[in-house]
């Protein structure tokens, strides 16, 4: 993945701002790192909320009942979700590492969340 990066320079003055491209593959920095693992977990979220669309759907010719147990278990995982990887944040607390840590934890649970959900939903 190729990112674009606002990097500052103390070789230009101090209202300059470049723009880099970094390889996500290839992210040598703290910033970069941070950077790339946000844009994962964006990925992730975005697969997550195509998938519980299209599970709802499924939910929905099952019975309004499947569409609001899920639509509840949803709303539950997502603070769920926010809550462990903050926790896990803690280790690092106000280090430049633990947006990295954060981030890496809520792609995680969230690509798992939506295997777990197309698993159920493609039995239909």
């Amino acid at each position: 993945m190729i990112r674009t990066v606002l990097i500052s320079s103390a070789m230009l003055a101090p209202s300059l701002v470049m723009a880099d491209e970094i390889t996500c593959e290839d992210a040598m920095t703290q910033s970069e790192m941070n950077a790339c693992s946000y844009d994962a977990w964006v990925a992730a979220d975005e697969d997550l909320n195509d998938t519980y669309r299209w599970a709802m759907e499924v939910a929905s010719g099952w019975s309004e009942g499947a569409a609001d147990a899920l639509r509840a278990a949803q709303r539950a995982w997502i603070p769920y979700r926010d809550a462990a990887c903050a926790a896990e944040g803690y280790l690092f607390e106000g280090g430049s590492m633990e947006p990295l840590i954060v981030n890496t934890c809520k792609e995680y649970l969230t690509r798992q969340r939506t295997e777990e959900m197309r698993a159920v939903y493609e039995m239909n």
